[in-house]
């Protein structure tokens, strides 16, 4: 997930104004400008990706889960092992396949679990998010009946104090 650039404008980014940079108070105005940039990353959100972010952050073996699936699902790791498995069947081994095929197969049982493991986990996430927004849209339904109700009930009484009639 990619974050906001903070140099972006818009409807809930106020324009740049310019500063006065008076003597001293230009590192000051940037730390307040960083702390508010982290503000506004931090509001724009999920409370579950907030959540999820901080159990992540707390738990070594999924940083490590997610070090590892980072970089296995990138180019570098692509070029990586060209480069191993070149070096490998040129220069280790004169019959390579063997040794070489045995080393893949292990290599993709491992990888295999850490897309599992990164799959179960976004399952988690999507579960809690959907549950998160659940619970959030049925505290506003019942808001909006509990308005709705009392918008009627004064509609009624504004009514009957005009008229001096009953609506209904």
């Amino acid at each position: 997930m990619g974050k906001p650039d903070r140099g972006a404008e818009g409807p809930d980014r106020p324009q740049a104004e310019a500063e006065p940079h008076a003597a001293g108070t230009g590192g000051q105005a940037d730390r307040l400008k960083d702390m508010q940039a982290k503000l506004q990353d931090t509001l724009r959100h999920h409370p579950v990706v907030l959540e999820q972010e901080a159990k992540r952050a707390a738990d070594r073996q999924l940083r490590i889960a997610d070090w590892i699936t980072r970089f296995a699902g990138s180019m570098n790791f692509v070029y990586l092992h060209i480069a191993l498995f070149t070096v490998w069947m040129l220069f280790i081994e004169s019959k390579p396949w063997p040794t070489l095929t045995l080393a893949v197969s292990l290599e993709a049982i491992f990888l295999s679990t850490f897309v599992m493991i990164g799959q179960n986990r976004q399952a988690d996430f999507q579960q809690a998010k959907a549950d998160h927004d659940f619970t959030e849209q049925e505290l506003e339904l019942k808001t909006n009946t509990q308005l709705t109700r009392e918008i009627d009930r004064l509609t009624i009484e504004l009514h009957n104090r005009l008229v001096g009639k009953p609506a209904r």
